[in-house]
């Protein structure tokens, strides 16, 4: 009796001493830490200061888009009706707000609601303006009246802001326009925590209608500098960093990362376009020949090796072949020295002793300004600076905080800018938008142009017409336009670049530059 209590005894101790001893890296993580450089700030779906990124974790839309095309979401079907012009929605059931507010077609009305009561911010994109009522024809149907046909309509209802729902006990006066009280969606995720500047963590949707995260939670970390970013990669204090156009992190350490193998890297399709915008307002880049020497000037193949480790490709053209409605033939302006100082010499730009070109005493100096913050921006600037100066241009270069970059594509007051288009699904319907309302940097370069009335138009026109072949012809006429003028100078394709823990597994892309699918990641490590 004695031996066989001893040997239990043992066989327990054995179970306990295992147990304890259990290595940690057998242990399967449950929260991932996110690095960024960006806070999330604040999240109300329906304004814009917030992180796209973290506002889609919380809050959804009645559809999406996908690589096949427009899915139903928050909606299971839609249909089409009055010459399109009326969109009805049948809601899926049993679907709550994380406060156990229940999503009906009274929710989504007065979301909607919300949004159109502040129909100046949204002026941007056209199905605001397009919106004449919202109706609840029942519990669960939900009827969206427009002025006219609108063919984005299911397109731009996908995005990320500001058609995202969020629980009506969080409004303030019945709106939102003027903040919210709490950021409760319908979402995967639920905003547990956040100091600003310095965290946020969110916590899994565990009653979420549909796909219940595998990982417990996300820690968002707020770390501005690139270099602090790298280094707590290497000190693995951090599993993820995800972004795009040197947001995140320079090519030069993401090259290396990519040699060292120690971590996973990925990189999407091209996704959005990089380009230099042209002012034609201001004194010397309002002449067209000026604008034509610039686009010749610029070596992109040089940027792409060697700034960009060829990871991304040479842009010829403002959208990419691959982008809805812009596989249109245009002049290729090929990198040609020679050229642009022959434009510039039949323009009465002369070349002096000093290098530098004058033209009825003026020297040529222009400016271009870039966000200070981003990784990328500088260096292709100062090498953008000596492909000039080889023409006898002087350009200065200016980084500025974001905040002020931002505030100056506003005021139009530059002659060069770095810029990005939205990349899918924006690009190009809500872009080319965009380019009709003066806060942004594209009506303001587009202001001096002569045909600039008819431009804005003509957009407006694409945007309701019902005809594709007559809209196919209507983005030609445009982008023709605005390539033949030289407003921008297309540098690359850029992509998003993304590096992780390799024990983190399902890493993919959303078609939106801005939204990571945290959703689809969890921790595995058995492989």
């Amino acid at each position: 009796m004695k031996n066989i209590i001893t040997t239990l005894l043992i066989a327990l101790f054995a179970i306990i001493f295992t147990a304890c001893s259990e290595p940690n890296n057998n242990k399967v993580k449950n929260e991932l830490v996110y690095a960024s450089t960006k806070d999330i700030r604040d999240i109300n779906p329906h304004l814009y200061s917030g992180e796209m990124a973290a506002q889609n974790m919380v809050f959804e839309p009645l559809v999406i888009n996908t690589k096949e095309g427009i899915k139903p979401w928050l909606a299971k079907s839609w249909k089409i009706s009055n010459n399109a012009k009326t969109y009805t929605f049948e809601l899926k059931e049993n679907i709550f707000f994380t406060d156990g507010t229940k999503l009906n077609a009274n929710t989504i009305k007065a979301n909607f609601d919300a949004i159109l009561n502040n129909r100046t911010r949204h002026a941007w994109l056209e199905l605001v303006n397009t919106i004449e009522s919202t109706k609840v024809i029942n519990e669960y149907t939900f009827e969206l009246n427009l002025k006219n046909a609108y063919y984005p309509t299911l397109t731009e209802l996908s995005m990320t802001r500001p058609f995202r729902f969020i629980s009506p006990s969080c409004f303030k006066n019945n709106e939102t326009k003027k903040g919210v009280s709490c950021y409760v969606g319908t979402g995967p995720w639920i905003l547990k925590e956040y100091q600003k500047n310095n965290y946020a963590l969110f916590e899994k949707n565990s009653k979420h209608w549909n796909n219940i995260p595998k990982i417990n939670s996300i820690k968002w970390r707020v770390i501005p500098s690139h270099q602090s970013i790298l280094l707590s990669l290497q000190k693995e204090e951090i599993d993820l960093i995800f972004g795009s156009n040197g947001d995140m992190i320079n090519l030069n350490a993401f090259t290396q990362i990519q040699q060292e193998k120690k971590l996973k890297t990925l990189i999407s399709n091209p996704i959005a376009s990089r380009t230099i915008l042209l002012n034609t307002k201001r004194e010397f880049t309002k002449d067209i020949e000026v604008r034509k020497a610039l686009s010749h000037a610029i070596n992109k193949e040089a940027i792409i090796k060697g700034i960009l480790n060829n990871s991304e490709t040479i842009a010829n053209t403002l959208f990419s072949k691959t982008t809805p409605y812009c596989n249109i033939d245009l002049e290729k302006k090929e990198f040609n020295i020679e050229k642009s100082k022959s434009i510039l010499n039949n323009a009465g730009w002369i070349l002096q002793e000093n290098g530098l070109r004058y033209k009825n005493g003026q020297e040529l100096i222009l400016k271009l300004y870039y966000n200070a913050n981003n990784a990328q921006e500088k260096i292709i600037s100062e090498y953008i600076q000596s492909n000039l100066k080889s023409i006898g241009i002087k350009l200065n270069i200016i980084g500025e905080e974001k905040q002020a970059f931002f505030d100056r594509q506003k005021t139009g007051n530059f002659d060069l800018m770095y810029a990005l288009s939205w990349g899918i699904p924006y690009d190009p319907q809500s872009f080319i938008s965009s380019w009709r309302i003066p806060s942004h940097g594209d009506f303001q370069a587009q202001s001096g142009l002569a045909k600039k009335s008819w431009l804005d138009e003509t957009i407006k026109n694409i945007l309701i017409e019902e005809n594709k072949i007559k809209r196919e012809l209507l983005y030609k006429n445009i982008l023709t336009y605005i390539h033949e003028e030289n407003i921008y100078i297309p540098l690359s394709y850029s992509r998003v670049k993304v590096v992780f823990n390799p024990k983190l597994k399902g890493v993919d892309f959303n078609l939106s530059q801005y939204e990571i699918p945290f959703e689809k990641f969890y921790f595995d490590n058995t492989k």
